[in-house]
């Protein structure tokens, strides 16, 4: 998949292209529906697939300080959008005067001029332009002038997350903050990653029996609710069952919050400075402070048993 990080990356002899464009944050289940159809139909008309993105995320540009958590940094992103047989990934540069580009100037200076749209696929509430004037009605008015078809694709699948309600980035958001983790990975088709390198920490857990990888994560990423879980840690390729404590750590006083990943079974292991990865499958406990280190240790043991379980009963499945 070729990646472009802005207009003049695009080549200067690209033809026509199958188009779809969206922050496609997590690029969950409904995301997968409508990159998946700009493939197919992309292939229909002999053609590649192209999707746009932008960063950094358009809502922090226009009201600073909303940036929402996010579920996908754009490396993870564009892995998954390659794994759907995207052609090509243009990722824009928001900036505060692409902002200000009423629909149809966005639509001729990135569909028109330099993607030469055959076709353009989007959600229902798909919207673009200053202040999200143009919707998919205006998008396919500029179609009939500029030479594109417009094909609108239903993203709103459901399922039990969320107690029935319609996928999407913002409720998935809210089940990670909330510790669903379960339900998140309902509507992504995958655990919920975060990511990051691993850094020196007060080495606590080291000196309890159960060494932890401390993970710096990426800015603005949706970590999930205070709590243990079950998962897997990721480094160098190998994918390791693992016990993952996200919190503060109330049991020393502690005041940053941390995401800790034990390797289970493993003994030896020196992740620090590796950039790692770590998939939440599983709410455990929530994070208490208990009665004694001697309290906290049978604890810990139960949470690496309950974990060890639940990835055994996963990895069989």
């Amino acid at each position: 998949m070729q990646r472009w990080r802005g207009l003049a990356d695009i080549p200067q002899d690209w033809g026509r292209s199958v188009v779809t464009i969206g922050s496609y944050d997590g690029v969950h289940r409904g995301h997968q529906l409508i990159i998946g159809r700009a493939v197919e139909k992309a292939r229909e008309l002999g053609v590649p697939s192209v999707v746009v993105t932008f960063d950094p995320h358009p809502s922090e540009v226009v009201r600073p300080g909303s940036h929402p958590p996010l579920l996908a940094p754009h490396h993870r992103r564009a892995e998954l959008m390659a794994g759907l047989g995207v052609d090509a990934l243009l990722i824009l540069p928001f900036t505060l005067e692409f902002s200000k580009l009423s629909p149809a100037d966005f639509i001729v200076k990135v569909l028109v001029d330099k993607l030469h749209a055959r076709a353009v696929i989007e959600g229902p509430n798909f919207r673009f332009g200053h202040k999200a004037a143009g919707n998919v009605a205006v998008l396919a008015d500029l179609g009939a002038t500029y030479d594109y078809e417009v094909e609108v694709v239903d993203l709103y699948v459901s399922g039990s997350a969320g107690g029935g309600e319609p996928f999407s980035s913002t409720l998935t958001r809210r089940l990670v903050a909330e510790g669903d983790v379960e339900g998140a990975a309902e509507i992504l088709g995958r655990p919920h990653r975060v990511e990051g390198v691993v850094v020196r920490g007060a080495q606590r857990g080291r000196e309890l029996g159960f060494p932890t990888a401390n993970v710096e994560t990426l800015p603005h990423t949706a970590v999930p609710a205070d709590g243990v879980y079950a998962g897997w840690l990721t480094a160098d390729g190998e994918r390791m069952p693992a016990a993952i404590s996200v919190g503060t750590n109330p049991q020393f006083e502690g005041v940053d919050r941390t995401v800790e990943a034990y390797a289970i079974d493993r003994v030896g292991l020196d992740l620090y400075g590796l950039h790692v990865t770590v998939d939440f499958l599983s709410y455990v406990r929530g994070m208490r402070k208990f009665e004694s280190i001697d309290a906290l240790l049978e604890a810990m043991a139960d949470d690496v048993k309950r974990a060890r379980a639940l990835t055994e009963s996963y990895d069989a499945s």
